[in-house]
């Protein structure tokens, strides 16, 4: 079923991060409702906006990343490609601030 897809490790950690989060917020959700507030983004959120802006991002960053990695060997003269593990570790680090601060 799933064989068109190159399944990796850092791929399924990734979408099974995301689909926690979606679990997680829906449970967060319906305990505690959310209420609108401003933060550093240029509109008003509530959490639900914030995860999805913040996915968004991650999502970006991940393509990102993809894209240059292979550039990144010349620029940086490494041996082989870095590992798709940064960009996921930032891509977390980014959400969790754009949860919190956006």
């Amino acid at each position: 079923m799933f064989e068109w897809m190159a399944w990796t490790t850092p791929v399924a950690v990734f979408f099974c991060s995301i689909v926690l989060m979606l679990i997680g917020m829906t449970v967060w959700e319906l305990k505690s409702p959310t209420v609108e507030r401003k933060g550093w983004l240029p509109i008003t959120t509530t959490r639900g906006d914030r995860l999805f802006i913040g996915l968004l991002t991650a999502a970006w960053v991940n393509l990102a990343f993809v894209a240059v990695s292979e550039k990144m060997i010349v620029w940086l003269g490494l041996e082989s490609e870095p590992s798709i593990w940064i960009s996921f570790g930032i891509s977390m680090v980014l959400l969790a601030l754009i949860m919190r601060k956006g």
